[in-house]
């Protein structure tokens, strides 16, 4: 490993170790998950100034065989590069925190990789990050601070926290309306939220950058990280051609509204609802991906009015307060990630599962994406549509 740190960027940390300076002793600890992003290090820099004993930790996630190869042979991926480690080290080391780095790969490919693969070939589209969150970050992240005598564990998401044991916690969007990542955490329990801190919830991403650049954090003008952290390339295709079994991934017919071939799909995981580039369809109207006839092995394409959803299901449904409001209830939902929130009807099946009614039909509703509500500022919780 001292070859790799060798021929990481050199970094000057000496600003940051003069100016942060450590408030009172509160005499909580806290384990501050860190990334060598600026969050991350804006949400220890910040709990330093709080009083706060902080622990930095660092997860290794993943390399895999699609990471890039450095000169001493070591595989690196979209995550947990030596410049990362080495920026959150030594950033570390320049509040005086014992740092430590934990190696998931194994449990991150079973939880998180494996079904990512096994989804798309079973006609859904993921999103590994909610996966992660529920199966893999805040469990294994939690499980450590607690090993390491920590209070609280912290992270450098955009989001809130709000009430106590008593009155019941509450999860808010951050501040920063672009930067808000409350869609990703719905799967947050009471039990975890009573552990968690999020430091730069409060603050808009400008404001972090600036105060970082204050500091002297030699990260300040990092880029954000977009891409999943276990597909170097970015592009998923490729990685499902590596990855999934021989010859479940195969070409065939692309059919208007099930019945007339129009042309040939290179495979059914290769496309998601709503897609409308790529599909190499000459027709007098444009055409959009509605589905797949798995039985036939069969891509299912219409018009973009053949696109609308009103009613659906979801599955493993968490709700934040432990229950849902009422059995039946109007309320806001998020159908993506960074989708605007539309009106809703929400049914309670059971312990895991409801059924939405858009007040107005949405379009190209994705099984395996996730469905979000929210009381104004307040995350209700959340779960996945199904196929």
């Amino acid at each position: 490993m001292d070859g790799v740190i060798a021929a990481c960027e050199i970094r000057d940390w000496s600003r940051v170790a003069e100016r942060a300076e450590a408030g009172p002793p509160n005499g909580k600890r806290v384990v501050v998950a860190m990334s060598g992003g600026v969050d991350s290090s804006v949400a220890a820099l910040l709990l330093h100034q709080q009083g706060y004993e902080v622990i930095g930790l660092m997860l290794r996630l993943w390399s895999g065989e699609e990471g890039y190869e450095d000169e001493f042979g070591f595989k690196h991926n979209g995550c947990c590069t030596p410049d990362a480690v080495e920026d959150a080290r030594a950033l570390a080391h320049a509040l005086g925190a014992p740092f430590y780095l934990k190696n998931l790969e194994t449990p991150f490919y079973d939880a998180v990789v494996d079904p990512f693969i096994q989804s798309y070939l079973e006609g859904r589209t993921p999103n590994p990050c909610l996966n992660c969150n529920r199966t893999v970050r805040f469990t294994h992240l939690l499980n450590m601070a607690e090993l390491l005598g920590a209070d609280y564990l912290a992270t450098g998401h955009y989001a809130r926290i709000r009430g106590d044991a008593e009155s019941g916690f509450q999860l808010l969007k951050g501040v920063d309306p672009q930067k808000d990542q409350s869609y990703v955490l719905h799967s947050l329990t009471q039990a975890k939220l009573a552990k968690l801190r999020f430091p730069i919830g409060e603050m808009e991403k400008p404001a972090v950058r600036a105060l970082a650049a204050e500091w002297g954090l030699p990260t300040a003008s990092k880029h954000d990280s977009m891409d999943l952290c276990f597909i170097a390339s970015g592009d998923y295709r490729d990685f499902l051609l590596r990855h999934a079994p021989e010859g479940s991934i195969r070409s065939g017919p692309i059919l208007l509204l099930g019945e007339r071939e129009v042309g040939q799909h290179d495979g059914l995981p290769f496309y998601t609802i709503g897609q409308r580039r790529g599909l190499g369809i000459g027709w007098h109207e444009p055409l959009y991906v509605l589905g797949a006839d798995r039985g036939r092995n069969a891509l299912i394409v219409g018009p973009k009015a053949a696109l609308a959803t009103q009613t659906v299901e979801i599955e493993r449904v968490n709700w934040i307060a432990g229950a849902p409001p009422a059995a039946e209830f109007e309320t806001t939902a998020r159908a993506r990630y960074k989708a605007a929130e539309v009106t809703c009807t929400v049914q309670v099946r059971d312990d895991d599962r409801a059924r939405v009614t858009f007040h107005q039909p949405q379009r190209a509703i994705t099984p395996g994406q996730g469905c979000v509500f929210y009381e104004g500022e307040q995350c209700l919780g959340g779960g996945l549509f199904m196929a």
